[in-house]
């Protein structure tokens, strides 16, 4: 009952002494006005600098849904989670083709040497030549085509290492050079 009868007495007391909240204020409104409105400024400033950041995301995410068929974030993202595992793949797939094509280059003549000559007197014209063919690695042939009145004769001789295993003429030996220069 104690809890009742202070409750009961609060009552009374505010009956009997009513308080003038007009002339409470009055003193202070000056203050009171002056926090409101910095406080609305305050809170106008950050006002815009959240729609400032809502406008930055919505771009962004303008961005990210472009062409997407409406729907979900979540569908959008989906999507171009599987566009990016399927350019993934074509990468790996590129790669693999190129280290393919870069294997079989290395075995495709790369150096090429030619050099045109006259071995005989009696024919003119540059009609003879050695031609160095080599890849990469040096690996290949030199051809040597002598040409005369009476037929034409061809050779071929093994290069390894960009070296030959039988003796060359000076035209095969300039040749090779060209080619491995």
């Amino acid at each position: 009952m104690a809890v009742q009868d202070l409750l009961l007495d609060s009552r009374l007391r505010l009956e009997d002494d009513p308080i003038d909240l007009n002339a409470a204020i009055q003193p202070y409104l000056g203050a009171i006005v002056l926090g409101l409105a910095i406080l609305v400024i305050a809170l106008s400033i950050a006002l815009t600098s959240v729609a400032r950041r809502l406008s930055r995301v919505d771009t962004r995410l303008g961005g990210l849904t472009r062409g997407a068929e409406g729907g979900s974030l979540e569908r959008v993202l989906d999507a171009h989670l599987d566009k990016v595992f399927e350019v993934s793949r074509h990468l790996d797939e590129v790669r693999a083709r190129t280290e393919e094509l870069e294997r079989v280059g290395r075995g495709a003549f790369q150096r090429i040497g030619l050099i045109r000559f006259n071995p005989f007197e009696e024919t003119g014209g540059n009609q003879s030549f050695a031609l160095a063919l080599l890849d990469a690695d040096g690996n290949g042939w030199v051809l040597s085509s002598l040409h005369a009145r009476s037929g034409t004769r061809v050779f071929a001789k093994v290069i390894t290492g960009g070296r030959a295993d039988t003796a060359l003429s000076d035209e095969e030996t300039r040749a090779l050079q060209q080619a491995t220069a």
